[in-house]
């Protein structure tokens, strides 16, 4: 892809905004706040033996600085990534780890200026079949500030914070044929203190993670009320909580028959991996 069609990718996505309507929730899952950092795709997944890339792009009004490395992240029941240390590491993450090479890992970037970060991957020729995973995490680096700053006049001293923004994504190595099956349990809407969450159990079994887009269809409609996408079941878990917040007037629209499907992204076919069909008290 030319580096005029990234800028115009950027400034596209740039000025993309979420709409909710009475009828129809998109919710997209957002890993972590990126501040001005524009990242593409937000998924890798490879066979082992070609290399890829990621689009880095700065969609702020000043330049900025990333720091790029790979971490390991292990999925708990509840859908949250935890950070695995070395010391942590089991077999199939360090070996997620050993095996992926990416170039460079800082860049500066200017205002709408997009930058590659190639990705590639060196398995070993003893490899076992199976998914391997880490994840490359994009840090910003903050800019120094001026330590000349004038002191409490009252003799103590002051703490400046200055929060630091990263995004994380997933890279996935799959080794051999592998497969995986899913199942969708216990459908509910949940109410708190916090407002509505539309809630279910989803399972995984296999030698592979599932991932996809999940959609709640109403008795009678042709068009999903909740659409949910990047929803995953990495493989160190056999199932997990989905939890997806919705405002009341989707609430008050989840009752009665429904059908929650889980289908695959549409770049990779769109194929459904599982629905289940329940009624919503």
């Amino acid at each position: 892809m030319r580096i005029s069609s990234l800028k115009r990718l950027g400034k596209a996505c740039a000025g993309l905004s979420l709409a909710i309507s009475a009828s129809l929730m998109t919710v997209t899952p957002v890993q972590a706040a990126g501040g001005d950092l524009l990242v593409a795709p937000t998924r890798i997944v490879l066979d082992g033996q070609r290399g890829t890339e990621v689009i880095l792009n700065n969609i702020g009004s000043e330049t900025a600085t990333y720091r790029i490395s790979l971490e390991l992240r292990r999925m708990t029941s509840d859908g949250r990534l935890e950070d695995v240390t070395a010391e942590q590491a089991n077999e199939i993450e360090q070996a997620a780890k050993d095996m992926i090479r990416y170039a460079p890992r800082r860049v500066t970037l200017p205002p709408n200026q997009p930058q590659a970060i190639r990705l590639g991957v060196r398995p070993p020729q003893d490899l076992a079949d199976g998914e391997y995973r880490a994840h490359l995490l994009f840090r910003a680096i903050p800019k120094a500030r001026n330590v000349t700053e004038k002191a409490p006049t009252n003799g103590g001293f002051s703490i400046a914070l200055t929060p630091i923004y990263g995004v994380t994504i997933p890279v996935i190595i799959r080794q051999g044929n592998l497969e995986a099956t899913a199942g969708i349990a216990n459908a509910r809407v949940e109410r708190s203190d916090n407002g509505h969450a539309f809630a279910f159990d989803l399972s995984r079994t296999g030698e592979r993670s599932t991932y996809g887009e999940i959609r709640v269809v109403k008795q009678g409609q042709s068009e999903p009320i909740l659409v949910a996408r990047g929803i995953a079941v990495y493989p160190e878990v056999g199932h997990r909580k989905v939890a997806l917040p919705v405002p009341a007037e989707i609430a008050a629209q989840l009752t009665g028959a429904v059908s929650v499907e889980y289908y695959e992204p549409a770049n990779i076919g769109g194929g459904l991996i599982t629905k289940t069909q329940l009624v919503l008290r």
